[in-house]
């Protein structure tokens, strides 16, 4: 059984307002009342380890397997910056892992809560952004996580099998991450990128050419 509810407010009213009418009125014509809840969920993060990627809950184990597995993906003795969210485990696995070759700090955002009934299908809004120097002596000018921001948005466009809310998700561990590394290939090897005007892997001078298909799967 199905009803539609076609109906109209006031000139002025509120959105808030809009939502306290129509609970209102389905409580009180079908006896359908809002009901709340929280939950605790877990988390769980994708990282490559010596042993290839795994998936494992975002929790201190997992981060310092993440964070190890960074390290050994840099050159020895390379110094840099890095910008964390706010996830707790890294205070201590970042410095402990990297030491002196490391400034280090964390961009905490700090979400207004999303409207009942658009929480799972659009982003929350930013309420707040605190910047905290956590170890050493990082750059204020540098402190950001847009880059990573701007990849993940790119991974999801480009790689659908990550969207939520559908059914295009893997269903095999294997297959996930045999999707993940011919994106990655093709995204570095294949695709030229506006503003580089070539591939990524030739800006690097890891080639003198744009890679077709034939040469990924050849």
């Amino acid at each position: 059984m199905r009803y539609d509810i076609i109906a109209k407010t006031a000139p002025g009213t509120a959105r808030e307002q809009g939502l306290q009418m129509m609970q209102v009125l389905l409580a009180e014509r079908f006896r359908l009342t809002l009901h709340r809840e929280q939950r605790v969920l877990a988390y769980y993060a994708l990282v490559v380890a010596k042993g290839g990627p795994r998936m494992g809950k975002r929790d201190k184990v997992t981060t310092d397997i993440f964070i190890e597995g960074l390290r050994d993906a840099i050159l020895p003795g390379c110094k840099f910056q890095i910008t964390s969210d706010g996830f707790a485990p890294y205070k201590n696995s970042i410095p402990d892992t990297f030491g002196d070759r490391v400034d280090f700090a964390m961009l905490i955002k700090v979400y207004r809560a999303a409207p009942d009934g658009e929480r799972n299908y659009s982003l929350a809004e930013v309420q707040s952004v605190e910047v905290v120097p956590v170890y050493r002596n990082p750059d204020p000018e540098r402190i950001c996580t847009s880059i990573i921001e701007r990849s993940n948005l790119s991974l999801r466009m480009g790689q659908r099998r990550w969207t939520r809310l559908t059914n295009a998700f893997s269903k095999k561990w294997e297959n996930h991450a045999a999707a993940m590394m011919l994106w990655y290939a093709y995204y570095n090897f294949c695709r030229v990128h506006r503003s580089l005007r070539v591939t990524p892997a030739m800006e690097a001078g890891i080639t003198d050419r744009i890679w077709q298909l034939s040469d990924l799967l050849g």
